[in-house]
């Protein structure tokens, strides 16, 4: 029984000791994206604070281009050529057009205010800081870049299967995660979930006739309108021909957003309605050439 206890506290003790040594980065995002719906392309400025929380002093740092994957010759095609992967979608690599292609390309990078020096491979960008980042330190980086969206073959592109014009995931310049392992940066060939959590404000500006759904809870519903308003107040949208969705993501570790002219978004608050709302509403809608898709978030906390 004394051997018993002994262990039991040397794994109590260690458990202890083991979360008090725990730690992960975080990063903040502010981005503005000017979208261009006839080219498929748009503008951003990113500003990105990171948070060192890690015992370690950082001389490097390095992001994710994800869009570079979608060009012939990348890694990613190369990978799909020698071992096939079960996403038949990526065989359109090699044939895509110029246009057809995806890329992010990086203008201008500074850090706290001062340019640094960088290099783009492929799918990594690998910047050289101006001042090594100290444990418990944070660093403030500003980012000028371009894009264009690729023809949908994996989870994030333009014109889908399913009609969607576009499904924006790993759309950005996402800075990559650092543990204990050190950096993750690794050429993007299907595997990019894992990423550093922190706090996201979004401004996506695009042609008035789209119809955004977005990570977080967007900001400005009362000048969007789209279906996000107060049916009670009126929707006071400002003038031209593009409107800027304001959205802010607290705690997550990605922003991901969808755009489409055909969305409709149908407001349903309260949940122990739920089933009869959605099954009374779907029909109604069908008849008018619009799909219902209901999503049940009861167990992951209140619905916005």
């Amino acid at each position: 029984m004394r051997y018993l206890t002994t262990l039991v506290l040397f794994c109590i003790s260690l458990s202890l000791f083991s979360q008090s040594n725990y730690w992960q980065q975080r990063v903040d995002y502010k981005m503005d994206i000017d979208f261009d719906v006839k080219t498929n392309q748009f503008k951003g400025k990113q500003k990105l604070t990171l948070y060192n929380n890690s015992p370690d002093t950082l001389y490097k740092a390095f992001y994710h281009l994800y869009f570079n994957a979608f060009q012939p010759g990348s890694v990613m095609d190369n990978a799909n050529q020698n071992y096939k992967d079960p996403d038949k979608r990526l065989d359109k690599i090699p044939d895509l057009t110029p246009a057809e292609q995806g890329y992010q390309k990086v203008n201008s990078l500074s850090q706290n205010g001062k340019a640094v020096s960088y290099k783009i491979v492929g799918t990594i960008l690998e910047v050289d800081l101006n001042e090594p980042i100290a444990p418990n330190k944070k660093a403030v980086f500003e980012m000028d870049f371009d894009a264009q969206v690729p023809l949908q073959t994996r989870r994030s592109g333009r014109d889908n299967e399913e009609g969607i014009e576009y499904s924006m995931s790993q759309w950005y310049p996402k800075m990559c995660e650092y543990d204990r392992h050190g950096w993750h940066a690794n050429e993007y060939i299907g595997r990019e979930f894992y990423g550093i959590w922190g706090d996201y404000e979004v401004n996506i500006t695009l042609d008035s006739a789209y119809t955004i759904g977005g990570t977080g809870y967007l900001q400005n519903a009362q000048e969007i309108g789209h279906g996000y308003q107060n049916p009670d107040k009126k929707v006071k949208r400002p003038d031209g021909a593009k409107l800027t969705w304001k959205f802010n993501a607290p705690n997550v570790h990605d922003f991901v957003w969808a755009a489409d002219p055909d969305y409709v978004v149908v407001g349903v608050h309260g949940m122990s309605d739920y089933a009869g709302a959605f099954h009374m509403a779907a029909p109604y809608w069908a008849k008018h050439g619009v799909t219902t898709y209901a999503y049940d978030q009861r167990g992951f906390g209140r619905s916005p």
